[in-house]
């Protein structure tokens, strides 16, 4: 019990250094932006007088070490600054953004998830045939396919051509404003509603971008779970298992799955905060309202608090996730100490 607490702790000491660290790191380098955020607040041609006076009112008259304290106080309080754009907290904005990439992420990691492993695991068993060199080239594919490119053709064939698929955003014009927002999570407050047209409408838009975020997701989870079933087939418990005439897919699922499960853990995890963070050129390119399009808006607009907000709500993510993937290798494996 002891050297649990003792671990937990310094687990704990890790993560909060780490959370201290990429908030002063964010700040600075949303400080040393090249782009005035007062001057994108106020326009060009304000006088200097007015200038001066937001200047200060935004606390950016102040030495940076003081800017840094005032705005980790604020952080304290949950107030990440006012978006020069929106008018708006950052706080609120981020609340009103997120739900819609977390739906695109959740949806893209569990199909990712589904289709993911078992190829892992098939092409592991097959390893060396064709099956195994079929699956190996296209989750190379995925990965080196850029997934802008990847976003524009699905638009240009399935909307533009085809015209089966409909076109960006989260819904047809013809449902803004008549679903109630109660989870954010459209497919989610459609179904609360009652409205079933508005929810395959919903699931129609998701379909293209969850398509794309899971194929370049599935890539990486498949190439790992194919990687730690080649090991875990060699292991001698497997041969004992054969040896007993235990079926191929007892043998595989039963014997040797489970012993790389744990280890796909830290895999899903990374895979998930990627996608909680690597939406913005799919968010961008479909028109999705999450948190990457506000980042990329906030950012060409030279609205800061917004970024450095986003940046700090993704490394939260990251750190999170991670911490959440030791703490079930903790409870899943008892050789982890």
């Amino acid at each position: 019990m002891k050297n649990r607490l003792k671990s937990f702790s310094a687990m704990l000491s890790s993560v909060i250094l780490t959370l201290f660290g990429l908030t002063v790191l964010t700040f600075l380098i949303g400080r040393v932006m090249p782009v005035d955020p007062v001057i994108a607040a106020v326009g060009d041609n304000a006088p200097e007088d007015v200038i001066q006076r937001v200047r200060a009112e935004m606390g950016l008259d102040q030495p940076i070490p003081v800017q840094f304290l005032h705005y980790l106080s604020q952080l304290l309080h949950g107030d990440f600054g006012m978006s020069v754009l929106t008018k708006n907290p950052v706080a609120t904005d981020i609340a009103r953004f997120f739900p819609a990439t977390f739906e695109l992420a959740t949806a893209a990691l569990l199909l990712a998830t589904l289709v993911g492993i078992p190829l892992g695991v098939w092409a592991a068993v097959r390893q060396g045939s064709f099956t195994d060199q079929a699956i190996r080239v296209l989750c190379l594919a995925g990965h080196s396919v850029p997934v802008f490119m990847l976003s524009m053709i699905s638009l240009l064939i399935f909307y533009s051509a085809l015209g089966i698929a409909p076109g960006p955003g989260r819904q047809d014009i013809i449902y803004d404003g008549m679903i109630p927002t109660v989870t954010g999570l459209m497919s989610v407050d459609t179904l609360l509603a009652g409205d079933l047209d508005a929810f395959r409408d919903a699931l129609a838009h998701m379909a293209q971008p969850v398509i794309i975020l899971a194929y370049f997701s599935m890539a990486y989870i498949a190439r790992m779970t194919r990687a730690f079933m080649i090991d875990a087939l060699k292991g001698e418990y497997v041969i004992t298992a054969r040896a007993k005439g235990l079926s191929g897919l007892k043998v595989v699922w039963s014997h040797a799955f489970p012993t790389v499960a744990v280890q796909l853990i830290t895999v899903l995890a990374l895979t998930y905060a990627g996608l909680l963070e690597g939406a913005v050129v799919t968010e961008t390119v479909f028109s999705w309202p999450g948190i990457g399009q506000y980042l990329t808006t906030s950012l060409m607009n030279a609205d800061m608090n917004p970024v450095i907000g986003s940046t700090l709500l993704v490394g939260l993510i990251y750190v999170g996730l991670n911490l959440l993937a030791d703490i079930l290798y903790r409870l899943l494996d008892p050789r982890v100490q």
